[in-house]
């Protein structure tokens, strides 16, 4: 059982856990600008478009990126997570494969996820702004990108900086639905098969992992309170 799950972990930290950090700088560095810019065009084109791409189920965006990118285009692989072919290890063609395999998934999580952090920074950038403090920034005729940065966005980030630690925490948990749709070999797949074969021990053996690290459960990325 112990090495099921050392064997399915590394994959669940490297696809779940840079997904994380991806999304995270992604949607806080494009939420501050959006915040900045609050009623500029930019922002009246990214937040409701944010808004309706965080509406769509995820297994519904994952299944179209594997139709169209994996079925129709033939761009990536439609399941695993390294070419069977090549031994594991940390050659250079092992490490392609595994970028290979892994960009459609990662990419699906990442723009799934990446919404919530947006419209969080967004809406904490555009209270910052008000505050006084940024204002006698401005006042000072100090340039907008150095207010925007060192005095809006630095404060505004708190809050999703909160979220970012809590997520971290639900890497090991995994997001079950992206490992089974792409087989994906990590826990949340480990898990899925032994439900399937009622491998019990299996199964305490993923919740135990998942709970020591503080995940509570296997999940899909979630949207961080604004």
């Amino acid at each position: 059982m112990s090495d099921l799950l050392w064997q399915g972990l590394p994959w669940t930290m490297l696809l779940v856990g840079s997904t994380t950090v991806i999304a995270f700088v992604l949607g806080t560095g494009i939420g501050a600008v959006a915040g900045w810019k609050a009623g500029s065009r930019f922002d009246t084109v990214v937040s409701p478009l944010t808004t309706f791409v965080s509406a769509i189920p995820y297994f519904w965006m994952a299944l179209i990126g594997l139709w169209l990118f994996g079925f129709q285009l033939g761009w990536f692989p439609l399941a695993g997570g390294y070419d069977a072919d090549l031994p594991i290890g940390f050659s250079p063609s092992f490490l392609l494969s595994v970028l290979h395999y892994g960009v459609l998934p990662a990419t699906t999580i990442v723009f799934s996820a990446f919404g919530g952090w947006l419209l969080g920074m967004r809406n904490m950038t555009v209270t910052t702004v008000r505050e006084d403090y940024v204002l006698l920034a401005q006042a000072k005729g100090l340039s907008n990108r150095r207010v925007m940065l060192r005095y809006a966005a630095r404060n505004a980030v708190l809050p999703n900086f909160t979220g970012f630690a809590l997520a971290l925490g639900h890497v090991v948990g995994g997001a079950l639905l992206t490992e089974v749709v792409f087989n994906y070999p990590g826990v949340g797949y480990l898990l899925f098969t032994s439900l399937q074969q009622r491998d019990y021990p299996v199964m305490q053996g993923v919740f135990f992992l998942i709970i020591a690290a503080g995940g509570g459960g296997t999940h899909l990325p979630e949207d961080p309170d604004p």
